[in-house]
């Protein structure tokens, strides 16, 4: 179990400025993080949502994911590095980013495209993942909890809670189905169009 100053019960959260200033407010252990938005993209359901100081919390993720079992060496990730991509990176690289693009297109005049020489990677563009970052930077604050083994703790906590926005291990929620639908569609968009120069 998370401990009571958990990802459903933080002290504060953090904003885009003050993960990405130096030094970086967010350890480089492993650990859970949690997404709070105090605008919500798009019509995405909040019934039974944790909130924060207007905030609502929508989605969690943790970093490292967990050893394979093929015998590969463990990812490196930390917290302080996934935290910072998912605020700066872009949506080849961050599921979250995705999402939030996917919901937040019309809104922010972006779309999902394909990019780079041979037009594998989808991205919302340069000019597109930094209207997002913008996005994020104003309506998006973060919390986390250090934990040396975070992918003990992801079924538990995706169970417990309602996150909306969160798809691997959630497909219970009421909103599964049409996030998993407009982010397919919006592939689909982006591998039928041209690479995007």
């Amino acid at each position: 179990m998370l401990t009571p100053t958990g990802i459903d019960s933080p002290t504060r959260l953090w904003s885009r400025a003050e993960v990405l200033s130096r030094p970086s407010p967010v350890p480089n252990e492993p650990g859970v993080y949690g997404w709070y938005f105090r605008s919500l993209p798009g019509d995405v359901p909040t019934d039974e949502c944790i909130t924060f100081a207007d905030a609502t919390l929508l989605y969690v993720g943790i970093s490292p994911k967990a050893p394979p079992k093929n015998g590969r060496p463990p990812s490196r990730q930390s917290l302080r590095r996934r935290i910072r991509y998912h605020f700066r990176g872009n949506a080849y690289g961050s599921t979250l980013r995705l999402t939030l693009g996917v919901l937040l297109s019309s809104a922010l005049g972006i779309e999902l495209r394909r990019v780079g020489s041979t037009g594998s990677r989808l991205t919302f563009t340069k000019t597109g993942e930094q209207r997002l970052s913008e996005w994020m930077g104003e309506h998006a604050g973060v919390t986390w909890v250090a934990h040396p083994e975070p992918w003990l703790l992801e079924s538990e906590t995706i169970d417990r809670l309602s996150l909306p926005l969160n798809l691997s291990q959630n497909s219970r929620h009421p909103f599964y189905a049409t996030l998993s639908q407009l982010r397919r569609k919006a592939r689909e968009r982006a591998r039928s169009g041209p690479i995007a120069e």
